[in-house]
């Protein structure tokens, strides 16, 4: 059995030139063209298996022969050593995987998704607001371990005092740990889920915040904001004119490049890309939008180059902390129901919201425009008529159905 066995001294294992040494029990030294060595068990017909214990200068002969031994021994229970030694190896990367933690799986889910985010302010802010309220407690767990308790830690302190963010957060937790089960990361309950779990836990947002409008100017007093609006000098001014004119959004005004306009045509073209619908938006200009766009040097590549909170400060300096630039929009739709007949879907389509179900819109291939005009310049005539002027009669009703 010795001559069958640890044929190989120590130094014959250091000695041995390039090929197969055998040191019985199917083990072999292997030395390679460049003067490597490695163990090597070799089994099955003519031993067409070789399965790898390792190197020479990190395995010894000792422990290489116990590791063929193993080997035999697995043989003998009819287990095949290459596949066994191929599931740990499974199985290690498996642990390894489950034990990556929530921040790098937030960061996964962020680089695959942010390609579809159209606006970079969110994707910033979707980050951010991670970083912010959940990494700080749990972004260096393993995402596995991501529990109720620890959701709740993190969610509790800001539902009632900045409810609008938190629950933000929770869908943003909620979305990251999807994420991770279908890679692989996770299994189990998603504990952030709302519905069937968290809403036993917390109160419905509903419940303890109210939806904050954007502050807005009674429809009846535009005309005469825009008599001291239009008394102003600068670029600000004239924005914010054209905005209320084309009840138009403030990033869509500010955003507007020439190559957007066709003057010829009287028409403001925003690309998808600019449009929280993600859908072309055609707008019609009145006269005066016209003119306001006209107006404008071309100097650079934006109409209006200024910054995002120009309109914010130049309502500041105007003195009215009481309206926002978005809250025209609403006396819009104001002035749209109290004092016209146009139908609610050209009126909706004016502020490029999206009309009727998903099956309607995929029927209806044109967006109104002549009747927007229309709407658009009896807009610009009420706007016109400051002093109480603006306030008597109903605006034409040739928008009326029919």
């Amino acid at each position: 059995m010795a001559k069958m066995l640890h044929r190989l001294t120590a130094l014959q294992v250091h000695r041995a030139k390039q090929g197969k040494h055998n040191d019985g029990g199917n083990l072999y030294l292997y030395v390679h063209a460049g003067g490597s060595r490695s163990w090597v068990f070799r089994y099955g017909p003519q031993g067409k298996h070789e399965h790898g214990l390792g190197p020479v200068h990190t395995v010894s002969v000792t422990a290489a022969r116990e590791r063929a031994r193993a080997c035999r021994e697995m043989l003998l229970n009819g287990i095949d050593p290459i596949a066994k030694g191929k599931a740990r190896k499974t199985a290690a990367k498996g642990t390894a995987a489950r034990a990556m933690s929530f921040s790098a799986c937030a960061d996964g889910y962020f680089a695959a998704h942010r390609v579809g985010w159209k606006n970079a302010k969110h994707a910033v802010a979707w980050r951010n607001s991670l970083k912010v309220y959940a990494e700080p407690t749990f972004g260096a767990l393993p995402v596995q371990d991501v529990d109720t308790a620890i959701i709740i830690k993190v969610l509790e302190p800001i539902w009632s005092t900045k409810a609008v963010t938190a629950g933000r957060v929770r869908q943003r937790i909620e979305s990251v740990l999807d994420w991770a089960r279908v890679r692989g990361y996770r299994d189990g309950e998603n504990y952030a889920r709302w519905r069937g779990h968290l809403d036993h836990l917390l109160p419905a947002q509903k419940r303890v915040s109210r939806v904050k409008h954007h502050p807005a100017l009674p429809y009846a007093d535009v005309p005469d904001f825009l008599v001291e609006l239009r008394a102003r000098d600068g670029t600000a001014a004239k924005a914010l004119e054209f905005l209320i004119l084309t009840a138009a959004r403030s990033g869509e005004v500010l955003g507007a490049t020439w190559n957007e306009f066709d003057l010829a045509a009287g028409t403001w073209t925003i690309s998808p890309e600019k449009m929280k619908s993600s859908r072309e938006h055609r707008v019609p200009l009145s006269d005066r939008a016209l003119g306001i766009v006209k107006s404008m040097p071309r100097r650079r590549e934006r109409v209006f180059p200024l910054g995002r909170v120009s309109l914010f400060n130049l309502l500041r300096t105007m003195n009215r902390d009481d309206i926002t630039a978005h809250g025209f929009r609403s006396s819009f739709r104001d002035w749209c129901s109290e004092r016209t007949a146009y139908p609610r879907e050209v009126c909706e389509m004016a502020l490029a919201h999206a009309v009727g179900n998903q099956v309607e819109r995929a029927y209806r291939r044109g967006d109104l425009f002549d009747k927007r005009r229309k709407l658009m310049v009896d807009w610009a005539r009420f706007c016109a008529k400051p002093a109480g002027k603006a306030s008597g009669k109903v605006v034409a009703l040739r928008g009326r159905r029919g």
